[in-house]
């Protein structure tokens, strides 16, 4: 039983939960009906907050298999719980005219994935349960995901598309077809309505969600205790603030809500074509589509609804919803394994590795090419919440929580507070009994006394420093949508910097070409377009080779290709859609010389070419093409010169993989020195390949050959040197990131050789610092996965690794600060295959490889974001800068994440940069610093406030004394309120500093602090209340009291005896009440001052005027009703005539709190942080940070960093299935 209590969904993924079974229990229920009506209400509000009470309070423990309610509970270290109730889907309603079989499946559970399995055993399994309650399934919806019970995992599993488990031959063979109409009836009842639907809450519904948060439901709770205390002004005034907060936070969520809503309306609802099986076209929504269906790509364009699979024709496709790039990218046909030659064998579909023939949901597909007679035909794989826009907006709807040290500290330090208020609860009651008060007045005031302690109006304080922070960022063109992060972003130690277009220049300009004749190097050309070269081959692959089209009669594309075409300038002609239906076939895309550059009657230019008279025209055709693959490295095209009766071959990529396809003796020997010196000074070198096709590949053989068959065996023909420049401000950006103790790490697509080039350029690798690029390969042929350790510039001055001198090998610098740790002088580099087989084989090194890896080059999305999560393992906080929604995943798993381009794909980033420049990146962290440290002072004022006022009001309560409406309405609305919202306004210093601080409330430094002030605050005020006493004049106060010994005060007295009666029962008026109120209201004054810091992280106080103007009108208007009393503002605050020398001896005390208070406060700072660790005995600290902790093992290991030219190897398998699993997040 206990077995089938707990199980785990979404094994290993990202979202993995844990399960359990629950039944509504009726006795349960009427226990907790009773509780919430003798609680008045109070229960049924926890059992709203807390889902897991909620669930046990009403339930009991079920099988998973037939329970009511499900309960979850999420892995990670949030362990956030959610309750889900279970649903029936009936299929009874629905008769499917042909798979009976198929509702059998379902019971078997197999219909969560429509994948056919031709075993015969399933074919079994199938009939076994045909028996089965097979008309109805049980499922349970969460964030937006079904989850359907599966009989043969005995588990709830989601719903699956085509995208996993199906093969490419199956999905030419299976699904190309089309569905009959009850199939896809059947199906559209399984996936529900294809669409990602935002509901945007009405005003109503957020508002009772924000309504029923604890600390409104606390204000609540205050207001009404105030309101039957006749505290009726700061009842209305936090009635007004609560309201404000309540206000701009429903507009704020709202908003996001609607921006959301607004970017996923797009494509809610189109018309479109899908082929069913008889090949009859029927037009439906969109959002009737279901997985298997074929939709018809129309002429003019779409924008896709789903995620489908391209089986028919090419699609020009522009993805800068996904990818952050806006250049149209060209998608082909999904390679039919079965009509191959040399196929790929029977490899799986994913969306991911063959994103080529991909149309993902949201993308714009902007024109279609295809056979005549033949539509383009997509089939589609994966609908609504599953398709990659879906996941998108998923994420963005149900975001991790953000764990952040100050967050979960204030709560702590709430406990504390109640905990202090518990005590003077009791002590409330005691002392009222004891002196016989009556009963509802003891009710009222020991409750009175918690809303002392846990003031109310502490989040609209917290949240004023963030709000002013978030007004600054708006001035210097930052956006934020998820505000709690400015804090979080205050903390950043590192930061992870995408390389185009955010640390270089977005595109590539030519440098110049090297060609290569008779396998040997000709020295570098910078010139292309020049009649020499015309008629070369050369120029023939750069101007065929390429995804170039015309879009309303402008080239687009790849930018790189862009470049390279107009170097040459040449001129691209496509095929109308007219032309098109003319001929049976495809009609070439058409590339030809501008007319100046032809000489008149010339023969070719290379001996290669066939020496016949050429025709008037000279244009090449391309023929077919085989887009860029970022898995393959490479491009290829098939043209063919007009008039010639072979077809050329060309390719172009990467350098190392070019030379690799093409015969060995056209290889210049010096290639692999040559591309090292290009690559080390930072440029990007691409390689060009050619040859002639046999004259028997005919055009239909091409359009159905495979690339395999094409690209091999070229001769090697050059390079073409592009040049990236790094944007100007980088070099100084990074080195004030250095300055401040900052790391800075590289993530790029781009080649590890010109990511490490631009690493030096830009100064985040030191000129005299090493790089160790880690090589990691993967098990093979029984051999376990590997790591070669090379050291980037010895390599190449050495013949063998024995002549490395001593000082190639690192240093190791011992630093007395644990924060210059980092900053020993070597650097790992490593590609994004190393990093997923260092990942999945090497857990045991990933942390020391966090610790220095700067360059991570050639790294996929999902990598990316493998990568900040390893960082984060090892307690850095990391920021991440990138300019595209390919390092979405990255931004939003970051502490800081800031997009440099404001397409939709940055709804998905917390920070967003109106100018494309790193430079927001300082920025950033500098306000984020300056907002930490507001919340710090305003946390820590709010603190000494509560517990000022509570230790005045216990104070009074010995002497069943009060303060008294307007004292308290003085307090807290002209002198807290006031500080709190000037104090905030503090802007951020100019400049990053070394210092780093502190990340959470409780730490030494600040609790010593707050502690110190507290003790000296509670110090002063009892010196005043019981020296009061001790006076000559002290009497206990009754209105015929004359302590002045003035004719005036007969006149004050007189003014006071119609309120005598009122007077008697509360209290209020007293020489101990004036003493403590003056002492106290000075205080919190003094504290505001003490608390108010300023460099390094903010500007001086005296900069911010408006806090000095309020503190100084404050501090005169309580020192004038002090030592010069005016009867009517004696009389509204309920103050006593006292003697001038005591108001003398009060300014003294004042005076002396002052001074201690701000004394003992600049010591704390100065010297807080050196003694305090050596006070309490624990001089060798060990550091909290495993970063920090990690570095000072490393320090003293005399294997790390591993020696150049050697090996590490994995140790033996961990698990049975292989070793540690890695999770991929999408």
């Amino acid at each position: 039983m206990d077995k089938e209590e707990r199980k785990i969904i979404n094994q290993g993924q990202e979202d993995e939960m844990e399960i359990y079974g629950y039944n509504l229990s009726r006795w349960k229920l009427a226990v907790v009906s009773l509780g919430v009506i003798c609680t008045g209400g109070f229960l049924l509000l926890l059992l709203y907050w807390m889902p897991e009470w909620r669930v046990k309070a009403t339930c009991v423990r079920a099988a998973i298999k037939d329970c009511e309610v499900v309960l979850l509970r999420t892995t990670d270290e949030f362990k956030m719980w959610f309750c889900a109730k279970i649903r029936i889907l009936s299929l009874e309603t629905h008769p499917v005219s042909s798979p009976k079989s198929m509702s059998n499946k379902l019971s078997n559970g197999h219909a969560v994935c429509l994948i056919e399995n031709p075993t015969e055993e399933n074919r079994h399994g199938i009939s076994k349960y045909s028996q089965a309650e097979s008309q109805q399934i049980r499922y349970f919806t969460h964030h937006s995901v079904k989850y359907f019970w599966n009989d043969t995992i005995h588990n709830f599993d989601f719903l699956k598309g085509l995208d996993e488990g199906v093969s490419c031959t199956s999905i030419y063979e299976k699904h190309s077809a089309g569905l009959t109409k009850g199939m896809h009836a059947y199906r559209k009842l399984l996936y529900g309505v294809n669409e990602i639907a935002v509901k945007v809450p009405s005003v109503f519904k957020l508002l009772i969600k924000e309504v029923l948060n604890p600390f409104y439901i606390f204000q609540l709770f205050s207001v009404i205790l105030w309101s039957t205390d006749e505290y009726y002004y700061y009842a209305l005034a936090i009635v007004v603030m609560s309201i404000v907060s309540i206000l701009s936070s429903l507009y704020s969520i709202r908003k996001q809500y609607v921006m959301l809503h607004d970017m996923v309306a797009t494509h809610s609802t189109v018309r479109v074509s899908v082929c069913r099986v008889n090949e009859e076209i029927e037009e439906i929504f969109s959002t009737d589509l279901v997985p298997g269906d074929v939709m018809v790509i129309p002429l003019n364009g779409t924008i896709m609804p789903c995620d489908a699979v391209l089986i028919n024709g090419t699609c020009i496709v522009n993805e800068s919803m996904l990818t952050g790039e806006s250049v149209p990218v060209t998608k082909t046909n999904l390679p039919n394994p079965s009509v191959d030659v040399k196929g790929i064998g029977d490899e799986l579909y994913n969306p991911e590795t063959h994103k080529r023939h991909t149309l993902f949901c949201g993308t714009t597909v902007i024109q279609t090419r295809f056979y005549t007679g033949e539509l383009v035909k997509a089939i589609v794989v994966r609908t609504g919440f599953s398709t990659s826009k879906g996941q998108l907006v998923r994420s963005i709807l149900y975001p991790k929580p953000t764990d952040f040290k100050l967050y979960r500290d204030a709560y702590l330090f709430l406990l504390c507070l109640v905990a202090v208020a518990g005590i003077g609860f009791i002590y409330t009651i005691i002392n009222s009994i004891l002196n016989e008060v009556q009963v509802g007045v003891i009710i009222i005031e020991s409750l009175d006394i918690i809303t002392i302690t846990v003031p109310p109006a502490l989040p609209a304080a917290m949240t004023a420093g963030v709000v002013y922070a978030q007004r600054r960022l708006r001035k210097i063109g930052i956006f934020c949508i998820s505000p709690q992060r400015i804090n979080i972003c205050g903390q950043l130690n590192l930061v992870c910097f995408d390389k185009t277009g955010t640390l270089t220049e977005d595109g590539l300009d030519l440098w110049g070409i090297q060609r290569v004749e008779n396998a040997r190097f000709l020295s570098p050309e910078e010139n292309v377009c020049n009649e020499m070269l015309v008629k070369s081959q050369f120029v023939a692959c750069l101007a065929t080779c390429h995804s170039l089209t015309k879009i309303e009669g402008v080239l687009s594309g790849d930018p790189l290709d862009l470049k390279m075409f107009e170097a040459i300038g040449w001129i691209l002609e496509e095929a109308t859609e007219e032309e098109t239906a003319l001929h049976n076939r495809i009609m070439p895309t058409v590339v030809r010389p501008p007319k100046q550059l032809l000489p008149e009657s010339t023969p070719a230019g290379n001996q290669e070419m066939e020496l016949f008279e050429l025709p008037a025209v000279y244009e090449i055709g391309i023929v077919r093409q085989f887009p860029f693959s970022s898995a393959l490295q490479r491009m290829s095209v098939v043209a063919r010169v007009l008039g010639d009766k072979k077809m050329d071959a060309y390719m172009k990529g990467a350098p190392e993989v070019i030379a690799s396809l093409c015969k060995p003796e056209t290889v210049p020997v010096d290639f692999q020195n040559v591309l090292e010196d290009f690559t080390k000074q930072g440029f990007r070198v691409i390689a060009l390949a050619h040859r002639k096709l046999e004259s028997k590949l005919t055009w239909h053989k091409v359009q159905n050959i495979s690339r395999d068959a094409i690209e091999n065996n070229m001769d090697f023909m050059g390079l073409i040197i592009m040049q990236n420049k790094l944007k100007q401000e980088t070099p100084a950006v990074l080195e004030d990131l250095h300055k401040a103790n900052i790391r800075t790490v590289m993530v790029t697509g781009d080649n590890m050789l010109t990511a490490v080039s631009v690493a030096r350029d830009c100064g985040m690798i030191l000129p005299q610092d090493k790089v160790i690029i880690a090589e990691a390969l993967p098990p093979k042929d029984g051999k376990v996965a590997k790591i070669n350790w090379h050291y980037a510039d010895s390599l190449t001055q050495c013949s063998h690794p024995s002549a490395i001198a001593s000082e190639a090998i690192p240093v190791k610098l011992v630093h007395d600060s644990l924060e210059d740790l980092q900053m020993t002088r070597y650097h790992f580099a490593m590609n994004g295959k190393s990093f997923s087989v260092i990942l999945e084989h090497f857990q045991d090194l990933v942390p020391k490889l966090m610790l220095h890896g700067t360059v991570f080059a050639r790294m996929a999305p999902d990598q990316k974001t493998q990568l900040i999560e390893a960082l984060q393992n090892v307690d850095y906080f990391v920021g991440m800068c990138g300019d595209g929604a390919n390092d979405c995943g990255a931004l939003k798993r970051a502490h800081g994440g800031i997009s440099l381009s404001e397409l939709e794909a940055s709804v998905a980033s917390p920070f967003t940069s109106k100018t494309p420049s790193i430079s927001c990146v300082p920025n950033l962290i500098r306000e984020g610093r300056a907002a930490l440290i507001t919340s710090f002072c305003v946390f820590k004022f709010m603190a000494l406030y509560s517990i000022i006022q509570y230790f005045s009001v216990t104070l009074l309560y010995s002497i069943l004394s009060n303060l008294g409406d307007f004292q308290f309405l003085f307090i807290d609305l002209a002198i807290i309120l006031v500080v709190v919202f000037t104090m905030s306004l503090n802007p951020a210093w100019k400049e990053l500093v070394a210092q780093r601080p502190p990340s959470g409330l409780i730490s030494g430094a600040l609790l010593f602090s707050v502690l110190s002030q507290i003790i000296i605050c509670i110090g002063f005020q009892s010196l005043g209340f019981f020296w009061v006493k001790q006076q000559p004049w002290y009497e206990v106060w009754h209105p015929k009291s004359d302590a002045c010994n003035t004719t005036g005060s007969l006149l004050w007295n007189s003014s006071h005896l119609d309120n005598e009666t009122e007077l008697d029962e509360h209290n209020i008026q007293n020489y101990e009440n004036t003493t403590v109120f003056f002492i106290s209201s000075f205080q919190y004054l003094i504290v505001a001052i003490a608390f108010s810091k300023g460099k390094p992280f903010r500007q001086p106080c005296y900069k911010n005027y408006f806090f000095v103007f309020s503190v100084i009108f404050l501090y005169v208007f309580i020192l004038f009703i002090m030592l010069y009393p005016v009867a009517s503002v004696d009389q509204v605050l309920q103050i006593v005539c006292v003697p001038y020398q005591w108001r003398v001896t009060m300014l003294i005390i004042v005076l002396v709190n002052a001074f201690v208070s701000i004394t003992v406060e600049e010591s704390v700072d100065r010297w807080g942080k050196c003694c305090l660790p050596w006070a309490l005995g624990c001089g060798k600290k060990i550091p909290k940070a495993k970063y920090m902790y990690l570095a000072q093992e490393l320090l003293v290991d005399p294997e790390w960093p591993p020696k150049p030219q050697t090996t590490t190897e994995a140790k033996g398998l961990v698990k049975e299935n292989g070793s540690c699993q890695i999770i991929t997040i999408t």
